[in-house]
């Protein structure tokens, strides 16, 4: 049986009170940095792979269904305002579109689709594919890499049971055993969790290998609400000795970005 659906460790939880549940969900939680930390190897790897095909005007697509497919679609959709990149995470789930709220019966057992969507972006060698799936056993992201690897894309997941049919898919699986949810099955809790980690370790290290962050600042952010445009006038004026917050302020919205706006003053900070 997959670890992802062995029962969990706690019984009767319907006659929990309510701080033994969450002590419980806690306690169970404490496993994740254990067993993300295991394949930090393995996400090295496809971190590195990823960067070199992306200077040639490489692609990330994320393949899922479920929670595995909406938090693909989220970690792809916070790329543009975080790093001003757009169109090289994509995130696509079974079922389409409608998947992200509601979920598309049948839609994850289709072994012919997953690849069917990624070709709509018409693929090419340069490009990835991550599968997701915390079983490792959906059909729809099993064809979505499978399809992506005889057409000569790269190919990874995020799997959290060994020995699964997405990780023998794959040229690089990243496998991340969480072992049997609090309540039995639902693989939204650690699994997803894990997932998460694990889709922000990568976008964010393929980032700043391809030059978004300066130090630890984000200098290619999008000014798109009055939080980012504060943070990225502080910025600037950290960047470049502007003492004038309302002209470090002025400045970043004329030019877009804390990097376009520090370079128009002629200081290579960014």
């Amino acid at each position: 049986m997959l670890s992802t659906e062995q029962d969990s460790r706690y019984a009767h939880l319907e006659q929990m009170s309510t701080i033994s549940l969450l002590k419980g969900i806690n306690n169970e939680d404490r496993v994740l940095t254990r067993a993300v930390r295991k394949a930090i190897p393995a996400i090295e790897k496809l971190v590195d792979g990823i960067v070199e095909r992306m200077k040639k005007g490489g692609r990330v697509f994320y393949s899922g269904a479920g929670t595995s497919g909406r938090l693909g679609i989220v970690d792809a959709s916070e790329i543009p305002p975080t790093y001003g990149v757009r169109d090289k995470f994509i995130g696509l789930i079974a079922g389409g579109d409608g998947a992200i709220r509601t979920a598309v019966e049948g839609a994850e057992d289709d072994a012919q689709q997953g690849w069917k969507d990624i070709l709509a972006f018409n693929p090419g060698p340069d490009d990835t594919v991550i599968g997701i799936a915390a079983s490792g056993t959906t059909p729809y992201v099993i064809g979505a890499v499978k399809g992506a690897r005889e057409a000569g894309l790269l190919t990874g997941c995020i799997t959290c049971n060994e020995g699964s049919p997405v990780a023998a898919a794959v040229e690089m699986p990243v496998v991340a055993v969480v072992g049997p949810e609090f309540v039995t099955g639902s693989t939204r809790m650690k699994a997803g969790t894990a997932t998460k980690l694990i889709l922000n370790m990568i976008s964010t290290s393929v980032m700043i290998r391809l030059g978004h962050v300066h130090g630890s600042k984000m200098v290619d952010m999008q000014p798109t609400n009055a939080k980012l445009v504060d943070r990225g006038a502080r910025m600037i004026m950290e960047a470049t000795g502007i003492t004038s917050y309302d002209k470090a302020r002025e400045l970043l919205l004329r030019k877009g970005s804390v990097r376009a706006a520090v370079e128009s003053t002629g200081t290579s900070e960014a």
